[in-house]
């Protein structure tokens, strides 16, 4: 094993899997899309003076998706804050520690999120709720991402508690 602290962390961090490549698309994709949106409402308000009155409503629906999908990329990527000031002071093995223990937590926490965003998608699906637009876009369809989007950042998370334990058994004690 290296003696390089960065070299340890890099050997143990999970390179991006299809999950988070995918994730990346689709958010590229929904991205290209808004931008698609918005151009043909200025475009036809400005030259046609018509509204296509739904690009607000598309546009949240993807800033939603954007939002959740986006979360295993992050995670993948390391995009995330970390307190440097702290990092920076503490051993390999105890830098490995406490990016285990802060994965084990997020990743407690989006179960979490994953149980209560799925009875909340759930829930508009029985109830048939819809939203209040020319669309009436049934809103458990645009909700589906928030759940979808946790499970991805939960399982990328548990690449990344592995390979943070990993990464602590190999810094030794």
């Amino acid at each position: 094993m290296s003696a390089d602290p960065e070299a340890l962390e890099d050997q143990f961090h999970p390179a991006p899997s299809w999950l988070e490549k995918s994730c990346l698309v689709v958010c590229a994709v929904a991205i290209v899309a808004m931008a698609a949106i918005v151009f043909f409402e200025i475009v036809t308000r400005n030259l046609f003076h018509f509204s296509f009155e739904i690009s607000d409503e598309l546009g949240g629906y993807i800033i939603v998706g954007i939002s959740f999908l986006s979360l295993p990329v992050c995670q993948v990527y390391r995009s995330y804050h970390h307190v440097q000031f702290v990092q920076n002071r503490l051993s390999p093995r105890m830098k490995a520690l406490s990016h285990l223990i802060f994965d084990l937590l997020s990743l407690m926490f989006c179960l979490v999120l994953v149980w209560q965003l799925t009875r909340f998608v759930m829930s508009s699906y029985r109830s048939e709720d819809t939203a209040a637009s020319l669309l009436a876009t049934p809103l458990w369809i645009p909700q589906a991402a928030m759940p979808i989007g946790m499970v991805a950042c939960s399982i990328s998370l548990v690449r990344s508690v592995i390979g943070n334990f990993r990464r602590f058994l190999a810094s030794g004690g």
